[in-house]
Order: C-alpha cells, then structure tokens, then sequence
C-alpha cells in the first residue's frame, strides 16, 4: 500500500518558518535536525516539512526554482480545514501571513481564504466541503 505522508517546503530559514506555522496555525513541531536544516511539524495526519536551501540542493543536483514572496505563487497549495475560519486567517495574518483573497463562501457552502507564508507558499484556509 502506498501512503501520502509528507510534503517537504524547500524555504530560506527552517526554523523561522515552522516558527511561523506553529504561531499561525497551532502546529507542533515534531522534529528538527540540530543543524536546523530539516524539520518536521504535526498537521493531523500528514507531516509537513521542511529542508533548508542548502540540503534541498544536495539532493537535487539539478536545482530547483525557490518560492518567493515577489513572485507569482507556483501552481499548487497547501490546504488547511478549520470550522473556524475567520479566526485562522486573522491569526495567519497576524503571525506574517500575506492576505491573496479574503474570506468567501463558494456557492457550494465551502468557506475559504488565501494567505501566503512568509517564503511566498500559497495557503488555503478553508472549510470542509459540504455534501
């Protein structure tokens, strides 16, 4: 069987930014290197984690395009549910977070909000979808 388990942000400073996701999202760290180049948060049941520039280019010889606030977002998000929508983003603003799109609701019932993180990763804040 084969298990999604991780997702690994390539980011400037690892430990500002779980920093940052344990502020603004009430993650908790699980593990970090004592070198503080990789590090790993609890997000309920897929680990998100992160790896230093300088370890991410020592796996990938053949490089790799870093995120970065001044540029368009990549194709792809991060996607946090919370039945507490508003008090999520304020706090994901508060803790750094750039404002993408205010909070609104999909005529579907879906609430959501994008932020980005401070090494320019797009972030859905969002709530369940309803069936």
């Amino acid at each position: 069987m084969i298990k999604f388990k991780y997702t690994i942000l390539y980011v400037e400073n690892v430990g500002k930014s779980i920093e940052f996701y344990n502020k603004a999202f009430d993650f908790k760290t699980i593990f970090i290197t004592p070198e503080n180049d990789y590090g790993e948060i609890l997000t309920g049941d897929t680990t998100l984690s992160f790896a230093s520039y300088k370890l991410a280019n020592s796996n990938i010889k053949e490089g790799f395009i870093k995120s970065k606030l001044e540029n368009k977002s990549f194709g792809i998000e991060l996607g946090f549910t919370t039945e507490n929508i508003e008090e999520v983003y304020g706090n994901a603003i508060k803790f750094g977070a750039t404002k993408v799109e205010e909070i609104s609701e999909k005529p579907w019932g879906q609430k959501v909000a994008y932020v980005r993180d401070l090494d320019g990763f797009l972030i859905e804040i969002c709530t369940e979808i309803l069936s």
